[in-house]
């Protein structure tokens, strides 16, 4: 396969797992689709927005660079105009890959810490010190009165976000080899186009 069709493939790959991160963060901002807990019971992973910012402006960045790395024309023509936009999708597939690491990270922080939620009378992160077993018990999610089904609502969207996320670190780490190898080697389509 060639350097360019690989990136056009990456590309178009990560662009819709960056804004399927982006719609996961917006919606663990409204636990269980209603904002009366927004302002001071979110929890900590939420607001660091790893897959608004993380898995989804960072990585849209790349997606989009390598979907042009993988076309033809805008950025010169020729084999200078190709090894331009691989070089380009080199430090754009870095910084993605640094984003969806980020985004693995926090989300599997909030999938192993909990959500922030009413039990016992207290608002706390009560399932904290059960170092992830409270996602095989699911009996436990319902001892959370505020917000509804906020446990499910957590663990739902932050595995989501650990799985796109992941799928993102993989990608990005196959942009950054094949865009190396387009800008050392050049695009081979070049070549096969002019024999024609």
């Amino acid at each position: 396969m060639c350097t360019g069709k690989c990136a056009r493939f990456v590309g178009l790959s990560l662009i819709p797992l960056s804004l399927v991160c982006i719609v996961a963060n917006a919606l663990l901002l409204v636990p269980n689709g209603q904002t009366t807990w927004t302002k001071d019971h979110l929890s900590l992973q939420v607001w660091l927005m790893a897959g608004f910012i993380g898995g989804g402006l960072m990585v849209l960045c790349p997606g989009i660079s390598a979907v042009r790395a993988g076309g033809k024309g805008c950025c010169g023509a020729g084999c200078c105009g190709n090894r331009c936009r691989m070089l380009r999708s080199v430090f754009c597939s870095a910084i993605g890959l640094l984003g969806a690491i980020y985004c693995l990270s926090v989300s599997g922080t909030g999938l192993r810490i909990g959500p922030q939620c009413l039990m016992n009378g207290s608002w706390d992160y009560h399932f904290q010190d059960t170092a992830g077993s409270y996602l095989l018990n699911r009996t436990q999610w319902n001892l959370c009165v505020e917000p509804p089904d906020v446990v499910l609502w957590n663990v739902t969207l932050f595995s989501l976000l650990v799985a796109a996320s992941c799928l993102e670190i993989l990608l990005c780490g196959v942009q950054l080899v094949n865009a190396s190898i387009g800008v050392l080697c050049g695009d081979c389509r070049k070549k096969q186009g002019s024999s024609q």
